[in-house]
């Protein structure tokens, strides 16, 4: 069997077995969830976020994958005796204040790769956990959403578009040209789990989303992005270069992924003009 087929099951097995895990948490929402100490990211975990990490290994183990485990809730751990050729970049849960809370809006995000670092991603899962739809790609082979074949918006103008931007700058700044920004698409949108919303670009419901606060994580990415770019996107820091990061769950990182060029090339104009 093929490394595509291998993961393309795995990653099924993964997405049944963490919504098992986590079913008992969704019963008890309405109580206090307590919090489980500070993750490798930075936020604190939560009894959901430590249940979906484990699902996620613990189906790797039965499918005997020697792995390193790169997640922003335990950081990196290695499993196996050859555990470092394969790279699991897993973010349990995005959007788990969005679960705790009761909101609709929350996903897995699971990407491997074959080196550290980002451009090494080359099999990658998001599954929203809410709404029964998992985005899959595999490098070279195109983007899915539950097997059937995905490609971004053909909108090409940003007075057409709806453009998702995250503007939570709590403990930071907002030091790019945000203001513009806003002022100039038709429609913003934030939900609240960045790695479902990078889908909803390679899955044409948005025309782009856009981070410039330097604070979402390479674990928040991974798998988003080879998505996106698997269906068509371009994706960039805010000066236009490749973005080739770390696989580190401290790693932090700005972007623009834009469902076409054309957008894409609009959104860097407003970024970099003069304020």
């Amino acid at each position: 069997m093929s490394v595509e087929l291998d993961w393309q099951h795995i990653f099924a097995e993964c997405r049944v077995n963490i919504q098992k895990a986590i079913e008992p948490y969704l019963k008890t929402r309405s109580e206090p969830q307590p919090d489980l100490g500070m993750g490798a990211g930075g936020d604190l975990m939560k009894p959901a976020d430590l249940a979906s990490e484990s699902a996620i290994v613990e189906t790797l183990k039965a499918h005997e994958v020697s792995f390193t485990l790169i997640s922003e809730e335990s950081g990196i751990k290695k499993y196996g005796a050859l555990a470092e050729g394969c790279y699991v970049t897993v973010d349990p849960i995005d959007g788990t204040t969005n679960l705790t809370r009761r909101l609709p809006f929350y996903c897995t995000s699971i990407a491997v790769s074959s080196t550290p670092y980002l451009r090494g991603v080359y099999a990658g899962m998001v599954a929203d956990l809410v709404h029964g739809q998992t985005y899959m790609a595999f490098a070279g082979r195109g983007a899915f959403c539950n097997g059937e074949h995905i490609e971004t918006s053909k909108i090409h103008r940003l007075d057409e578009a709806c453009v998702g931007i995250d503007l939570n700058a709590y403990k930071t700044s907002l030091k790019l040209n945000c203001e513009k920004i806003i002022q100039n698409i038709k429609h913003t949108r934030h939900f609240g789990a960045n790695a479902l919303e990078i889908c909803y670009v390679a899955g044409g419901i948005t025309e782009a989303f856009i981070d410039l606060r330097s604070k979402i994580r390479a674990t928040d990415v991974a798998a988003g992005f080879l998505i996106a770019k698997e269906a068509g996107a371009t994706i960039t820091d805010h000066t236009n270069q490749p973005i080739n990061i770390p696989l580190d769950p401290k790693q932090t990182l700005n972007f623009v992924a834009s469902a076409n060029i054309e957008i894409h090339k609009q959104i860097l104009s407003l970024i970099n003009s003069d304020a």
